[in-house]
């Protein structure tokens, strides 16, 4: 069984951070007419671009690493307001998915959600292979936002 811890990012976080958001979208990135020089230029573009856009929109939200055997394997960026948890992010490098860590994660956030009577909420791009984790963990979805699904889930009990 696979367990993990969450600590809060640190200005030392960001060349990691950097290296998981590029692995992220690296694969979708193959499909343009690049040098990998370029495709990582952009993607550093996209990520900086990323961090402010939370930065702003999110200012009150936690920033955590998600650790795995005592080494840095995801991000998790939340929001909690009065009346629901928002996601912001959550993503794993590619070496620690479809182990069950991100399904841990969710459960547990939805518990949360469940106890102090909150909707958890999170944009899901529409081709993302955690897609059918979030429905099977009773995200519904609520607005189609672009490339993005707008999903939820009401608390339970």
């Amino acid at each position: 069984m696979i367990h993990y811890s969450l600590r809060a990012v640190d200005d030392s976080d960001y060349p990691f951070l950097t290296e998981l958001y590029i692995s992220t979208r690296w694969q979708e990135m193959q499909q343009a007419p690049w040098t990998d020089q370029q495709r990582l230029q952009f993607l550093q573009q996209q990520f900086d671009a990323q961090t402010e856009h939370y930065r702003v929109h999110y200012p009150e939200a936690s920033r955590q690493i998600i650790v795995v055997n005592h080494q840095p394997a995801g991000r998790l960026y939340l929001d909690n307001s009065d009346h629901e948890i928002r996601i912001v992010d959550i993503a794993l490098l590619p070496q620690f998915c479809g182990q069950g860590i991100g399904g841990k994660i969710l459960k547990t956030i939805l518990e949360t959600g469940d106890q102090a009577h909150k909707a958890v909420s999170i944009h899901v791009e529409k081709n993302n292979p955690a897609l059918n984790l979030y429905q099977r963990l009773g995200f519904q979805q609520q607005k189609d936002v672009g490339v993005y699904w707008f999903m939820s889930r009401l608390p339970q009990g």
